[in-house]
C-alpha cells in the first residue's frame, strides 16, 4: 500500500511537471498571399510578422506557463498544509493532517492558478494575433474581414456636400 507521504510526493511531482509547459503562442489567423504574390515573399513577411508580434508581447511566445500557476500550487499547497496541520492537532495527528491538507491546497491551488494562467495566455495570445494581422495587412497580404491592401494610384473621393 502507497504510504501517505509517497502519495502527496507523487501529485506534487505530477502537478509541478503539468505547470512546467503549454503549447507556444503561434498565429492563430488563416493569412493568405495577396493574388500574384509569390509564395517565398509571403513566408518572409510570415517570418518578420512572427517576430514583430512576438516582440509586442515582451518575446514570451514559448511553451512556458505563466507564474501564476505555480504560484497558486505553491501558495495553495503551504495555506493546505498550515490548515490542515491546525485542523489534524485537535485530533492528535498533526502530520496527517498538514499532509492531507498540502495536497487539497496544491490541488484547490492548481485549479486557481491556471484559471488565472489561462486567462493571461488568452490576452497574450489576441495581443499577438492582432500585431500580426496588422504586419501582415500592411505588407499586402489577406486577412480575415479585410481582404488585403491595394496599392491605390486613384484620389480618394471627395469629402460629401452638405447641403
Amino acid at each position: 500500500m502507497i504510504s501517505l507521504r509517497a502519495g502527496v510526493a507523487g501529485v506534487v511531482s505530477l502537478a509541478l511537471l503539468a505547470a512546467c509547459a503549454d503549447r507556444p503562442i503561434t498565429p492563430s489567423v488563416a493569412v493568405m498571399p495577396a493574388p500574384n504574390k509569390p509564395f517565398n515573399v509571403f513566408q518572409e513577411d510570415d517570418t518578420v510578422c512572427r517576430s514583430y508580434a512576438s516582440n509586442s508581447i515582451g518575446g514570451n511566445t514559448g511553451g512556458e506557463k505563466t507564474d501564476s500557476a505555480i504560484q497558486g500550487a505553491a501558495i495553495g499547497t503551504v495555506a493546505g498544509a498550515a490548515a490542515g496541520a491546525l485542523l489534524g492537532s485537535a485530533g492528535g495527528h498533526a502530520g496527517t493532517g498538514a499532509g492531507v491538507g498540502a495536497g487539497l491546497g496544491l490541488l484547490g491551488g492548481s485549479a486557481i492558478g491556471a484559471s488565472e494562467g489561462g486567462a493571461d495566455r488568452y490576452q497574450q495570445q489576441r495581443k499577438y494575433d492582432l500585431a500580426y494581422e496588422q504586419c501582415m495587412y500592411s505588407r499586402g497580404n489577406q486577412v480575415p474581414g479585410y481582404g488585403y491592401a491595394q496599392p491605390s494610384s486613384a484620389p480618394p473621393p471627395p469629402p460629401p456636400r452638405h447641403y
